[in-house]
């Protein structure tokens, strides 16, 4: 029985991963471990764990690693004592293949404690190119990682250009699809947010239609979080007659700024057309997403699942930058006016068509085959 460990270590991660840990739950020749890790396990940004629980997944091990002070300085030092802690969990769990999910910072240690320990590691979603600190993390995961399971052509191609064996990369597309698969042709709401997830605010009516709203900030622009958030929030305050639901922000350097830039707007206006929420289980946030007007902000979820769905997408400023894209996504600047303009123009015309750039539902069960079957390596050459 070969064991394989995953490493959650943030609220998006958990999504991205959620059908590949129940094909590798239910195949023959594995044995899932499951570690959660970092703002997965903290309340401020949605209790991710709850939802793991809840869905009936064994916790093997925690790790608590997340320094105060959402700053750069602090992203270091996480990331440092996230190597020193998963150390200790590899060496007490002995994986055959270590899985480290997407391109969050926190990714980092698991990659870089796997590798030092001569356990063979596996990238889910390698190959892409966005902005900020993602975009390092993302390639040197790769040249680290033994096994690439990425989650399109284009991701494909690209991590073939970095030297890596051919043998060894997948184009498994993306886990978070198969979800997207599960809550499309629902045609309506299947459940209450308010009554099932709270959060602050009013509660509009969201029977005529919402937008969604989930901005981070940009490490590499961190400083500006909260003047990138009040442009968004300003076009809202404009945007009175489409209820919003707006959610809290990630733990990236600059997510202090964003939050603050919230709560300061909240205690000047009296916004009574927007909701505000932490976090959702992936099925209920994808239903939202798929009967909204749109989502605006700068979340991957707007490039993935939104195009999966055909859902319009305002996506703001850098983040995304460069990242393949369908044809639902309309990019603007960090400008009240464009969001505003693009919001208008979204609801005058018709649904975009749905693309499958990142797979087509199956990505969970491709993942658990390749684990299965490759062959145990910690070493590798570049080959160009």
């Amino acid at each position: 029985m070969r064991k394989i460990c995953v490493v959650v270590t943030a609220r998006p991660s958990y999504s991205r991963i959620k059908t590949a840990l129940k094909a590798i739950q239910k195949h023959p020749n594995l044995e899932l471990q499951l570690v959660v890790a970092a703002s997965a396990l903290l309340e401020r940004y949605g209790t991710a764990v709850n939802y793991i629980k809840a869905d009936g997944f064994h916790i093997d091990a925690k790790v608590f690693n997340v320094l105060e002070g959402e700053n750069l300085t602090a992203a270091a030092k996480t990331t440092g004592i996230g190597i020193l802690e998963l150390s200790s969990v590899f060496e007490n769990l002995q994986p055959d293949i270590v899985v480290t999910v997407a391109d969050r910072f926190e990714t980092m240690a698991t990659a870089i404690a796997a590798s030092y320990m001569n356990i063979p590691l596996a990238h889910i979603q390698g190959g892409e190119v966005t902005g900020n600190i993602d975009e390092k993390v993302r390639h040197s995961i790769t040249k680290l990682a033994d096994y690439h399971l990425v989650a399109s052509q284009d991701a494909e191609q690209r991590v073939l250009k970095l030297g890596e064996e051919a043998n060894s990369v997948f184009n498994t597309g993306c886990p978070s699809i198969d979800l997207a698969k599960e809550v499309q042709g629902l045609n309506q709401l299947n459940f209450n947010p308010y009554e099932k997830y709270g959060g602050v605010g009013a509660q509009p009516d969201l029977s005529k239609g919402y937008w969604v709203v989930m901005q981070h900030p940009v490490t590499n622009e961190y400083q500006n979080s909260r003047k990138h958030v009040e442009t968004t929030l300003e076009a809202i305050r404009q945007q009175t007659d489409v209820p919003v639901l707006w959610f809290w922000p990630n733990v990236d350097a600059g997510s202090d700024g964003t939050s603050t830039g919230i709560r300061a707007f909240r205690e000047k206006y009296d916004v009574e057309h927007v909701h505000f929420f932490k976090n959702m289980q992936g099925n209920d946030f994808l239903n939202l997403l798929d009967q909204s007007e749109g989502l605006i902000g700068n979340s991957s979820v707007g490039i993935r699942e939104c195009a999966y769905l055909g859902v319009p997408v305002i996506n703001i400023g850098s983040r995304q930058n460069r990242r393949q894209r369908g044809n639902n996504v309309m990019d603007v600047n960090y400008s009240t006016q464009e969001i505003t303009q693009a919001m208008n123009q979204i609801q005058s015309n018709p649904r975009p068509t749905t693309a499958t750039i990142y797979g087509e539902g199956d990505a969970g069960e491709k993942i658990a085959a390749v684990l299965a079957k490759v062959e145990l390596k910690f070493h590798k050459t570049i080959v160009y």
